[in-house]
């Protein structure tokens, strides 16, 4: 196992968070174009590389039904988490409160991302998860700060969400190797509801934050970038 897919998941996570001390606003157009790219590059990923190893195994009659499970399930989260994990930053009333729902459904939303990273061979999706947990933390950061939480209560509660994509890939990495509760003939279907997951955050990326269904060129480019390198990725593997 490498521990620096581990190291490179938690830290992108907890530094973009902490980010938020950094700049004066939460509109950054720089958090933008990360979020676009990533969204491009995890929907090429997905297509790619993800969708046909899911479709290569034995079961794979089935798959479809564990997408539209991942799909339906992300709908389901994101009635509690607001859509914080496509970056998406919403006022909140004042007072010190702790958004739960928020907290808790970003953290099994970055679970899940975390597990199809065990059977990634050619490390394609770390770097398009690390980039696309970038803006989830830094609004997660920004509405713990709207609810008058301090720099020390905001570092534990990203420490926590920059944990769950490590753990989710430690997980799937014993589930693939057998080595937990030899439930590895089940991987691939848990990994079909991933992919479920993972073409509604990228295809919602790519198409709601277009005004009037019109994408500006900075956000093109950005986008091409994304399918860019994955295609340059997808090649280079061997494909």
């Amino acid at each position: 196992m490498e521990i620096w897919k581990l190291l490179v998941l938690f830290f992108c996570a907890f530094l973009g968070g902490l980010s938020i001390f950094l700049v004066k606003s939460d509109k950054s157009q720089l958090l933008k174009l990360i979020l676009s790219f990533s969204g491009a590059y995890l929907f090429a990923i997905t297509v790619l590389h993800l969708i046909p190893e899911a479709y290569s195994g034995p079961d794979h009659a089935e798959i479809g039904i564990y997408i539209l499970i991942g799909f339906l399930l992300q709908i389901f989260l994101e009635q509690f988490s607001e859509g914080v994990e496509h970056g998406h930053i919403h006022k909140h009333g004042e007072g010190h409160t702790f958004p739960y729902g928020i907290m808790i459904s970003l953290c099994l939303h970055a679970f899940l991302e975390g597990m199809p990273l065990a059977a990634d061979q050619h490390n394609a999706l770390i770097f398009g998860i690390s980039l696309h947990h970038i803006p989830a933390a830094f609004a997660l950061s920004s509405i713990l700060m709207q609810n008058n939480f301090k720099f020390k209560g905001i570092a534990f509660y990203l420490l926590i969400f920059a944990m769950m994509a490590p753990m989710g890939f430690l997980l799937s990495y014993g589930i693939s190797n057998g080595s937990i509760g030899g439930i590895e003939l089940y991987f691939n279907k848990m990994m079909g509801i991933v992919i479920g997951i993972f073409l509604h955050i990228s295809t919602t990326i790519l198409f709601e934050s277009s005004v009037d269904h019109k994408v500006s060129k900075r956000k093109m480019i950005a986008v091409l970038l994304g399918i860019s390198i994955a295609l340059i990725g997808f090649y280079l593997g061997g494909h």
